[in-house]
Order: structure tokens, then sequence, then C-alpha cells
């Protein structure tokens, strides 16, 4: 489950530096997404452990992590359906970023969930 961590770290990362680029922007709020990206990769390093509950505490930290990212940006995910029915935005790339964290953070907390629930049935088997 680390390994996934980093990748959706990664991505989180890729998406913001991305976009702070490709805009060429000079407002740093578009590296929000790289900086929750930047914490999910450091918590997925540190899950890399053979102990344990110290994997446990990590992933449960990193899972916390994306869904307060996912919480704090799932208003933009209903904005960019406006954008689509023609509703005009001052920033509309700003709100797409943000749907597009919102979509991955909300995959990686599925993917925790259905990871944390298989562990569970394995100890209890």
């Amino acid at each position: 489950m680390y390994k996934l961590t980093i990748v959706f770290g990664v991505l989180l990362i890729l998406l913001g530096v991305g976009c702070y680029v490709a805009t060429g922007s000079s407002h740093p709020t578009s590296l929000i997404p790289a900086s929750f990206g930047l914490v999910l990769a450091i918590l997925g390093f540190l899950a890399n452990t053979e102990d344990a509950k110290k994997r446990m505490l990590w992933m449960h930290i990193a899972v916390t992590v994306g869904l307060i990212g996912f919480l704090a940006t799932i208003r933009s995910v209903f904005q960019t359906i406006q954008i689509g029915r023609g509703v005009l935005y001052a920033h509309p790339v700003a709100i797409e970023e943000k749907a597009g964290m919102s979509l991955l953070c909300l995959l990686f907390v599925a993917f925790c969930v259905r990871s944390f629930i298989n562990a569970r049935r394995a100890r209890l088997v």
C-alpha cells in the first residue's frame, strides 16, 4: 500500500507543478496539490517498514490527509460541471486543477479503505 501512496503523491505533485508551469502562474496557491502530494509521498516512504504498527499508523495518517484533500476540494467538481454547462468563472483552470486533486484524493481514499477492509478480514481469518 505504501507504493500506491507514493504514486498518488507523485501524481498530485505533477498536477500542481504542471498547472503552475503550464499556466505561467505567479500564484503559489496553484501548488497546493503539490504540497498534498509531497506529504503523501513522505508518508508513503515512512510506511515502508516491517513494523506493522508503524505501517498502520503512517497509512492511517496518509488516508486522513487524502480525505482532507478530497473534502477541501469537492466543491470544484460541481463547479467544473457548471463550467461544462457554460457558467463563467474568473479562473477556470484553477477550478479544474482542484477538481483533479479532488478526484485523485477520492481514488486514493477509496483504495486505502478497500485495503484496510481486506487487511482486517485477513487478520480475522
